[in-house]
């Protein structure tokens, strides 16, 4: 794109900021950047807390971690599906007490998987990730004050490919983001993930706004949050600022997404809607 077509509908940029009624924000990247150095944090204190408890090798805990996080991505993300975390701490619990993984191109038996934990077992891992997540994960200082001034004009809600949903709503509320947003959707509460419609329906109604151009939907992901909000009638904003080296995945993109509207930062938004502009009379 040309920095022309980048800047486009500059001139209308009050309209859309006004034919809006309510706006949803992807989290990671978005909201919250998330380079390599602080996922690998997460991880590792996750794995420390799982060796301490059972005897694992903290080192061989993560390395495996690792290894079902890629065949959780190979086998759901096609599908539409939520990496689910609960799934991944089942496989890694049962291959540490001595199930063997299935081959590359065979799937697991996920009730054999699971016989190898019990569930207080799995909800220990994910309270654990969790708590690493929040702890690792520094809040961005201009999150708060952009959440404000967007929800003092629309319905504000988070919504978010994310394979642990307890993470990013302990995250939220630790933040003190929980006054200005109407809903936090989260992948794998909904059981598909972006660019998927179901998960954009979800937060239309959690908002109370009919699925349509009246919600904006913005997200540093052309594949998942631009295309995915446009083809179920939304208006999108790309975020196209991300670091450059996050592991977080990103969906195919068509090369042929138009975004609405584009932004540097999401910090960047308020001032794209023309929120500091004169409303029309």
């Amino acid at each position: 794109m040309t920095d022309r077509e980048e800047r486009r509908r500059e001139p209308g940029v009050v309209d859309l900021g006004q034919s809006i009624e309510a706006i949803t924000l992807d989290f990671g990247n978005t909201l919250v950047p998330f380079p390599s150095a602080s996922m690998s944090g997460v991880l590792s204190e996750t794995a420390a807390r799982a060796a301490a408890r059972w005897r694992f090798a903290a080192e061989e805990f993560a390395r495996v971690w690792g290894e079902e996080r890629l065949r959780q991505f190979a086998e759901d993300v096609p599908r539409g599906r939520e990496a689910d975390m609960d799934v991944r701490a089942a496989r890694v619990l049962a291959r540490l007490r001595g199930h063997s993984a299935p081959q590359s191109q065979e799937r697991w038996e996920e009730a054999e998987a699971a016989g190898w934990s019990s569930p207080d077992e799995i909800e220990a891992i994910l309270d654990d990730y969790a708590t690493a997540f929040v702890r690792q994960t520094p809040v961005p200082p201009e999150v708060g004050p952009l959440l404000a001034t967007l929800a003092a004009r629309y319905p504000v809600a988070i919504l978010s490919n994310w394979p642990i949903a307890i993470a990013v709503e302990r995250y939220v509320e630790a933040a003190g983001w929980s006054a200005h947003l109407s809903a936090v959707v989260i992948s794998q509460r909904v059981g598909f993930a972006k660019p998927r419609p179901e998960v954009f329906w979800t937060a239309a109604r959690a908002l109370n706004v009919a699925s349509g151009p009246r919600l904006l939907h913005a997200g540093d992901d052309l594949g998942a949050d631009v295309a995915g909000a446009q083809a179920v009638g939304w208006r999108a904003a790309w975020v196209r600022v991300r670091p450059e080296d996050s592991p977080l995945p990103v969906a195919k993109s068509s090369g042929r997404e138009r975004p609405d509207l584009i932004v540097d930062r999401v910090t960047d938004l308020p001032r794209a809607l023309g929120l500091g502009a004169r409303s029309r009379p």
